[in-house]
């Protein structure tokens, strides 16, 4: 079985960073505070004119959180720490001073979709269907849910947190505004993100710059907004209705 990782490329001032889990992309706290060093990294490198963040294998973009480290949330701290880790994924990307073009390949799912939600500008295959499921194992979309509540708008956000089992497809992610371009096929998408990163590098850094302050204009707050939303997933894992369905899942 393939190791989890996080990695970073940086080729003619695009920066890739790939992160791969073999459950599907799925989010482990470890997984989630190394995609933050590495953003801090490359919004730190003069070098690095864009960034794109991609993960690995064929099939899933991300399955959101880890279902194995949820089992083992025992005490609300334990909790509070977990879901900061998305948290602290999120507000790297809000702040990073690079676009950053997420790359899409498939199916993504809970704090996948928020972390879809960050980027700056998403590109996907049109097998990239999204869900968030939170509400079926008794939490909700808490810590992600401004993020895609900024992309797909309170309503979009609303509908596909309430129906918690159904995956949206991808044209209704591009119409709802998550999804900028959506191509048929994976090779088709990496052409595509490809020739849009290198593009960009030849803009202004520094009108880009500017231009991210003001399109992430009233989200300051989300550092403490955040930080609240983790402490009300970490204390609802922890009821009896998350404990039950998460045992069905082992």
């Amino acid at each position: 079985m393939t190791q989890p990782y996080v990695k970073q490329n940086i080729e003619k001032g695009i920066s890739t960073i790939e992160f791969f889990h073999p459950a599907h992309n799925s989010l482990p706290g470890d997984i989630l505070a190394k995609l933050v060093d590495e953003i801090n990294s490359a919004g730190e490198n003069d070098e690095v004119k864009v960034i794109i963040l991609k993960s690995g294998g064929e099939r899933t973009f991300c399955a959101g959180a880890s279902f194995s480290e949820l089992i083992n949330i025992n005490d609300a701290e334990t909790g509070r720490v977990f879901f900061s880790g998305f948290a602290n994924v999120i507000n790297a990307m809000r702040k990073c001073p690079k676009f950053i073009i997420g790359r899409i390949q498939g199916k993504t799912v809970g704090g996948g979709v928020g972390v879809a939600s960050a980027t700056d500008y998403c590109m996907a295959s049109k097998f990239a269907a999204i869900k968030l499921s939170e509400l079926n194992v008794g939490i909700g979309p808490f810590v992600v849910g401004p993020a895609v509540q900024r992309k797909l708008g309170l309503t979009g956000m609303s509908q596909i947190a309430i129906d918690a089992n159904t995956f949206y497809d991808a044209e209704w992610a591009r119409q709802k505004g998550l999804y900028a371009q959506v191509f048929e096929s994976t090779e088709a998408l990496d052409e595509g993100v490809q020739a849009f990163a290198e593009n960009l590098c030849d803009y202004n850094p520094e009108a880009m710059r500017e231009m991210k302050k003001i399109m992430w204009e009233g989200t300051e707050d989300w550092d403490t907004l955040l930080a609240e939303r983790a402490v009300i997933s970490g204390r609802l894992v922890l009821s009896e209705f998350t404990k039950e369905t998460l045992k069905r899942f082992k």
